[in-house]
């Protein structure tokens, strides 16, 4: 989540750093908001099922929006592909490593301080209130992070994403340099296509386009995915002239309107039928979706006509961009500690997952940024 903005001017640089912040306090706030939407305790409670329900669907933009500023600011990969992977996933995968040891030793340094396993499900909203607390059982979950997250890990699905579009990236940044305005306007019909896709497998069919038992690769398999954000992202950053704010305003606020529209009531409508599973659930949260689209769109223009004449909050952005992959990588342990605090200052339900998010934001940016200043050799070791 940081990334090099030696291409782009320091107007851009300010816009691109401001929506970074966005992005992350909404992944945080979505990570803080699993409480009201994971537990049938939770879903059974009319008042968390309603605020779970609004905050999740407003903050369904967040990873869209990460993925079109990877596209944005990396398009086109201008170093050759051995020196892109070294500087790329390197810089990523240590942090990655550390951390997920760290979350999987959670549980077991519980049991050594002889803490009650039920205080692994309040630091972790996925976890099972008898999670166990052995060293052994961490040993098998550390020798999984290669391939799998899970309960303990679970903001690190996006990073075994990441690592997936920055292997993709140079192959594909060698079509993006040569196509035409044309060639890009089909793939994204396609890919638009695409992103009705999962509502078609669920009302309709799961075999469709060639889809079976044996084979799960359809017609349109090698068009889908986050691949259509990160061109998106780079046609938008790179092609596409700001716009002014009242014009941004016009198209922004009707396009998310109608997105998150969709998304609170298609969430709703699965929620509340008893026999949905978790795939069902979780249909209308799907960041490749034509809602979340809209809403991450709308989003984008509306940022990128903001300006700051402030230096020292220009400053203050930059820092958060800085910290920006560390603070993703901490926040998961400080969830339930803003919980904690959030329920001792008695904020209201109303309020309580933005409340929640902010202190978990600020804890992790605090922490974050005072090991940047204390031991900055090994930071970027520890957050990239």
């Amino acid at each position: 989540m940081q990334t090099s903005f030696s291409n782009f001017d320091q107007q851009r640089i300010v816009w691109v750093d401001l929506l970074r912040f966005i992005a992350i306090i909404m992944v945080i706030a979505i990570h803080c908001a699993d409480p009201f939407n994971v537990s049938p305790e939770a879903r059974s409670n009319p008042d968390f099922n309603y605020w779970g329900s609004i905050y999740g669907s407003v903050l369904r933009a967040c990873v869209p929006i990460f993925v079109m500023i990877t596209g944005g600011l990396l398009l086109p990969v201008k170093m050759n592909i051995g020196e892109f992977y070294r500087k790329r996933l390197l810089r990523i995968a240590v942090p990655f490593l550390l951390w997920s040891v760290l979350y999987n030793l959670f549980p077991w340094i519980t049991g050594v301080l002889g803490l009650p396993s039920t205080i692994i499900s309040e630091v972790f909203a996925y976890a099972p209130k008898d999670a166990a607390q052995t060293f052994k059982s961490a040993l098998v979950q550390i020798s999984l992070i290669p391939i799998k997250f899970n309960v303990y890990t679970v903001p690190m699905w996006y990073i075994y994403m990441l690592i997936g579009l920055y292997l993709y990236m140079p192959f594909f940044s060698a079509w993006v340099e040569k196509s035409t305005p044309g060639q890009r306007k089909v793939f994204f019909v396609i890919w638009l296509c695409t992103l009705f896709l999962p509502y078609a497998y669920s009302f309709y069919s799961k075999e469709l386009f060639g889809l079976s038992a044996w084979n799960s690769f359809g017609t349109f398999y090698y068009f889908a995915g986050f691949n259509g954000y990160l061109l998106l992202g780079y046609v938008l950053t790179q092609n596409f002239k700001t716009w002014s704010l009242s014009k941004a305003l016009f198209i922004s606020v009707p396009l998310f309107s109608i997105g998150y529209t969709i998304t609170f009531f298609g969430f709703k409508w699965m929620v509340a039928n008893p026999n949905s599973n978790e795939e069902q659930v979780e249909l209308f949260f799907l960041y490749c979706s034509p809602q979340v689209l809209m809403m991450t769109l709308a989003i984008f223009l509306l940022v990128r006509t903001f300006t700051l004449k402030s230096t020292k909050w220009r400053n203050v952005f930059s820092n958060i961009t800085k910290c920006g992959f560390g603070i993703y990588l901490v926040h998961y342990f400080v969830v339930g500690f803003g919980y904690w605090l959030a329920n001792i200052l008695a904020i209201p339900i109303a309020l309580k997952i933005p409340v929640t998010a902010a202190i978990v934001f600020l804890v992790s940016w605090g922490f974050v940024a005072s090991v940047y200043k204390i031991i900055p050799r090994a930071s970027k070791w520890m957050f990239g």
